[in-house]
């Protein structure tokens, strides 16, 4: 079967820079740092104090109270998000095959905030007397399934459950599921609602979170002072429609979907492969899959999670792949700025890829202070610039070794 052209023609985000594209966009561009002192509960007693919490965000209003008491936080930002997708891709739904249409939504870990609270009004009240709604709210498929439902998309509903790679997985999985024939229309992404004391106290317990309490040196990939990752929360939605269905109605595009990798290290429950090996095959297998030439890469949105190990392990994996070019490869994250969304990370950073790729500007790793030889990137320091880019690559690299890139092209008609 020939393989179909897929476009990206709907955007919608809520993370901690910005509740919508334009207002994460432009903050991104002015190198904006979305970290601050967590107020979602109190953290006199924890060691982490800092988060990317999602700012001013009147969720009853957005999604009715009603509606919104039966859903886990990270559904609510899920469904935000789409919606601002479905309104920006102005897809007619009257006119369209809903059996051809479809959802693949990731989160890493689901409804956290109501497991944490259920399991007090359980410890006080008995377990009988949880809510009736925890279990749809805790499942991690529900924001897929409530978009399916709201929007009435028949075709595949699935949800990617792949760590910190997720949303780039989600996208990814969309991408081919369209380029191949089984749907016209898919709705792809990730949410994340993980800044909960539960959450937070279990990647603290396990060294992986910074315990910096200054907010522009706590998340700062590739930086030698790194030291954790800061937790972020947030939803990135993306609309995927088959190139010809897209023109057929004069739909906006902002970037073209060429080349999708996924695969596993196979090594470790969190530590990376030696050398990045895996994130390494992985973005190999994404360009041999968009068909182009490691050369012809103008910028990565790298995983760039601020950890030792992520960020060394990601800068050889890079010279690998690119060997002299990345020498002269733009490289940056813009977890500097949001945090890591875990799930989100990815859909997030595929919309920043497709608007750098549109307007012509690398953002910036904002915060980096002190270079690390391990990582001898040019990793685009505290202020973006402007540059002609044609193509981009997007990474994420999850614990249990999963890895995904997508290559983006700049939309030329």
């Amino acid at each position: 079967m020939e393989k179909r052209r897929v476009v990206i023609t709907g955007m919608g985000t809520v993370n901690p820079v910005g509740n919508t594209v334009a207002e994460s966009w432009a903050a991104v561009k002015a190198g904006t740092c979305g970290i601050g002192p967590i107020t979602r509960y109190d953290t006199s007693e924890m060691k982490v104090k800092l988060a990317g919490e999602v700012k001013g965000l009147d969720i009853d209003s957005l999604l009715g109270r009603r509606e919104s008491k039966k859903m886990d936080r990270f559904t609510q930002l899920a469904l935000i998000a789409a919606g601002e997708c479905m309104a920006s891709a102005g897809l007619d739904l009257e006119q369209e095959n809903l059996d051809r249409c479809g959802v693949l939504f990731s989160s890493g870990i689901g409804g956290f905030e109501t497991v944490g609270e259920a399991h007090h009004r359980g410890q006080a009240r008995g377990y009988d007397a949880v809510s009736p709604f925890m279990i749809p709210m805790i499942i991690s498929n529900m924001a897929a399934g409530q978009m399916a439902i709201r929007y009435g998309f028949r075709g595949m509903c699935s949800c990617v459950v792949t760590a910190c790679a997720g949303g780039t997985n989600a996208v990814g999985d969309a991408f081919r599921h369209i380029r191949d024939g089984y749907a016209e229309v898919m709705l792809c992404g990730g949410a994340e609602a993980a800044v909960t004391p539960l959450a937070m106290g279990g990647f603290t317990a396990m060294k992986a979170l910074s315990e910096s309490q200054d907010p522009l040196r706590a998340s700062i990939p590739f930086d030698a002072e790194r030291s954790g990752f800061v937790m972020g929360e947030g939803a990135g939605a993306l609309l995927l429609e088959e190139y010809e269905h897209a023109r057929a109605r004069g739909a906006r595009i902002y970037a073209e979907v060429m080349g999708y990798g996924a695969n596993c290290d196979a090594h470790h429950i969190t530590a990376p492969a030696p050398g990045g090996a895996g994130g390494a095959a992985c973005m190999a297998q994404a360009l041999t899959d968009a068909g182009i030439a490691p050369d012809m890469v103008d910028y990565i949105n790298a995983h760039g999670t601020s950890t030792p190990l992520n960020d060394s392990s990601e800068t050889a994996a890079i010279h690998t792949v690119f060997g002299d070019h990345a020498q002269t490869l733009m490289v940056s994250s813009t977890k500097s700025m949001t945090g890591h969304l875990l799930g989100a990370a990815g859909s997030v950073e595929a919309i920043f890829t497709a608007l750098a790729l549109e307007e012509g500007y690398v953002p910036p790793t904002i915060g980096y202070r002190v270079p690390d030889p391990a990582c001898d990137l040019d990793v685009v320091p505290d202020r973006g610039r402007q540059a002609d880019l044609r193509v981009a690559l997007s990474n994420s690299l999850g614990f249990g070794g999963h890895n995904a890139a997508i290559v983006l092209k700049k939309w030329e008609a």
